[in-house]
């Protein structure tokens, strides 16, 4: 009588546990969750980012922003323009009569008006002439009346040209920054009165700009030099 009611009061789930597809069934069962819960982390990861809402990388760092170079101001072709002394002006046929008589370059008996500005200094010293604008040295020559000559192309049709030079610091190819020693000023046949000095010429296709005109401005405002 006791042995049936013990078999009457056993519990449900020792009776499952004796079944024999208990143990498989529970298998397939906690691998099927296994499974899912793999799935739901995999797809969580692959997830993609929204437009326009940058991932996070946990650095705080942010995005770069490109900074777009300043446009250079023309200097005086001299470390210390204080200086400077224009010892020859560009000849303009806006001058009077007596400054355009200034303004010409004697040679061989010869009068040219000045494409450039000659420039020195007070005591007449050499000194060094440095690079008006950074740009690409496009020639380095000697000439038996100019003297040494450099020539450096800054784009856009723009060119600087150094004359009347001494010792010579830059070769063709050769990358100038503004303000760079190119060469030391010096002298030549032409305009020999002028003594160590460089002759300044700043070009625009070919065609003389007054460097005057420029000087700490921008390249962009030649076309608006008169």
């Amino acid at each position: 009588m006791r042995e049936e009611e013990n078999k009457k009061s056993s519990p449900k789930g020792v009776n499952l546990v004796n079944k024999k597809w208990f143990y498989p069934a529970l298998y397939v069962a906690v691998v099927s969750i296994l499974l899912i819960v793999a799935f739901v982390m995999q797809a969580t990861s692959d997830r993609p980012i929204e437009v326009g809402q940058p991932k996070d990388t946990g650095s705080g760092s942010k995005s770069v922003v490109p900074v777009t170079k300043k446009e250079e101001v023309m200097q005086m072709p001299m470390l210390d323009d204080d200086m400077a002394v224009i010892q020859k002006k560009f000849y303009d046929d806006k001058m009077s009569a007596e400054e355009q008589e200034a303004a010409l370059v004697s040679y061989n008996n010869t009068f040219t008006p000045n494409t450039g500005i000659d420039i020195t200094t007070k005591e007449g010293k050499s000194f060094d002439v440095v690079a008006a604008l950074s740009g690409t040295v496009t020639s380095a020559e000697k000439d038996p009346v100019l003297g040494n000559i450099v020539t450096i192309d800054h784009g856009n049709g723009f060119v600087t040209y150094y004359q009347s030079l001494g010792t010579v610091a830059v070769e063709p190819g050769s990358q100038v920054d503004q303000g760079q020693v190119i060469a030391t000023a010096g002298t030549s046949l032409v305009n020999k009165e002028a003594g160590n000095h460089v002759h300044f010429e700043l070009r625009k296709d070919g065609v003389a700009v007054n460097p005057a005109d420029v000087m700490n401005k921008t390249l962009s405002s030649v076309s608006e030099v008169k």
